[in-house]
C-alpha cells in the first residue's frame, strides 16, 4: 500500500463536515502526519506571559484526510504504527485550568526536555509514554471544536491511543475526513493540571475502511485489551455510556444475557478515567482480549 506524508502546515481547529480535505488516500494506505503541539508551538519560554498566547489557535489537528471508499455508516480503523516525538514538551497550569484552577492565582509554564527516549521535569526523569490526545473524524452535521471529545473522537486524551493500538472511529461523511494532533510525551489518567507533556512530532498511521463490522465507536484494540470510550457532560454519564457500550456489544457478539455480561464486566472489566478537564469528560471500559477469546470473540479478525 502507498505511503503518504502530511505536513504540519495543514491545521484545523474543529472536526467538521465542511473542512476541505488536504490529502486523499485509499483504504489500507499509510500516512506520516506531522503535528504541532496543543498550543501550536506558541510557547517557547517558561517566562512568557499567558496573555501572549493566541487561544484561537490551540488544539490544532493536522488534516483532514479523505479516505476513498469510506461512506456514512462505515467504520475507520486507525492503526498507530509509530510516534516520533519532538525534542521538547510543554506543560502549563493556572487559574481556571484543570482540577486545581480554583486554587491557583498565577499561571505556570514548564518546558520539558525530551532526550534519549526520556522526559526531564522538575528534577525527575522517566521514560516517554507518547500518545495522541486529539484524533477523530468529521461529525455528521455541526462542527465540533478540537478541544471537545465526543462520539466522533476528538480530544479524548486517552493514554492508550499510542503505538501498536488500533482506534476505530465512526464515518459520518464521505471520506471520513480524518485528522489528528495534540500529542503528549507523557500523560497520566485524568490530565488533572489541564495538560499532558504537550509536544509536536510525527505520527504514522494506517487507515482502513471497515464495512458491515459490528464494533462500537470510538473503540480501541491493543495487544492486551479491547476498550470502549465515551465522553459526556459528567464522569457518571460517561462511565455508564462506556460500560453499556461494551456490554451491549458483548451481548450481541456472544448471545449471552445482559445480566451475565454485566457480571463478567464487573468481575473482569476495568472502568477508568481518561480525562476530567475538557468540556466533556472521558471514560474508558477495558476488557482483556484473553477473556474475549474465552467468550469466543476474535476482535482482531473483525479488523481484517
Amino acid at each position: 500500500m502507498a505511503l503518504h506524508h502530511l505536513g504540519p502546515q495543514h491545521l484545523i481547529y474543529a472536526m467538521s463536515p465542511d473542512n476541505a480535505p488536504v490529502l486523499t488516500v485509499r483504504s489500507g494506505d499509510t500516512v506520516a502526519v506531522e503535528t504541532a503541539d496543543c498550543f501550536e508551538n506558541q510557547i517557547q519560554s517558561e517566562t512568557q506571559p499567558f496573555v501572549a498566547i493566541n487561544w484561537e489557535h490551540v488544539n490544532p489537528a493536522t488534516g483532514p484526510i479523505y479516505v476513498e471508499g469510506a461512506e456514512p455508516g462505515d467504520l475507520l480503523a486507525v492503526r498507530i504504527e509509530k510516534i516520533e516525538p519532538g525534542d521538547h514538551g510543554v506543560m502549563t497550569t493556572g487559574h481556571d485550568m484543570g482540577v486545581f484552577g480554583d486554587e491557583l492565582a498565577d499561571s505556570t509554564i514548564r518546558i520539558v526536555p525530551i532526550r534519549d527516549g526520556r522526559i526531564e521535569i522538575l528534577g525527575y526523569s522517566w521514560p516517554l509514554n507518547p500518545m495522541i490526545g486529539v484524533i477523530g473524524t468529521a461529525p455528521e452535521r455541526a462542527s465540533v471544536a478540537n478541544g471537545t471529545p465526543g462520539e466522533h473522537g476528538g480530544n479524548m486524551d486517552c493514554k492508550l491511543i499510542t503505538e501498536g493500538a488500533t482506534l476505530v472511529l465512526p464515518v459520518h461523511v464521505p471520506g471520513a475526513l480524518f485528522a489528528l494532533g495534540d500529542m503528549h510525551a507523557a500523560m497520566g489518567d485524568g490530565e488533572v493540571c489541564s495538560t499532558g507533556v504537550e509536544m509536536p512530532g510525527r505520527v504514522t498511521v494506517t487507515l482502513t475502511v471497515l464495512k458491515a463490522v459490528d464494533l462500537p465507536a470510538p473503540f480501541l484494540i491493543d495487544a492486551e485489551r479491547a476498550v470502549a470510550i465515551a465522553s459526556c457532560a459528567t464522569l457518571d454519564e460517561a462511565a455508564v455510556q462506556a460500560a453499556k457500550s461494551m456490554a451491549h456489544w458483548l451481548q450481541r457478539r456472544t448471545g449471552r444475557m445482559l445480566a451475565e455480561i454485566a457480571i463478567l464486566l464487573s468481575a473482569k472489566g476495568d472502568l477508568r478515567i481518561c480525562q476530567v478537564v475538557d468540556p466533556l469528560k472521558t471514560i474508558r471500559m477495558e476488557f482483556s482480549k484473553s477473556w474475549l477469546s474465552e467468550l469466543g470473540v476474535d476482535v482482531e479478525a473483525m479488523l481484517a
